[in-house]
């Protein structure tokens, strides 16, 4: 037997496609949401970080 005649075996089982595609588009909305609403001088901090030579990482200490 196939796996497609187990899923075709299971009710209700065409609702959960469509539930993981509201939650991809929905996560992608509120991130797209974010990244339009964020401070212009805390993506600035963000974007120099990794080239910041005063602070030093500890975490292999």
């Amino acid at each position: 037997m196939k796996f497609r005649n187990y899923l075709e075996s299971i009710t209700g089982i065409e609702i959960y496609p469509l539930i993981s595609l509201i939650i991809f588009v929905a996560f992608f909305i509120i991130l797209l949401y974010y990244v339009f609403k964020a401070d212009r001088s805390y993506i600035k901090h963000l974007e120099e970080l990794p080239f910041d030579k005063e602070q030093k990482s500890n975490i292999y200490e």
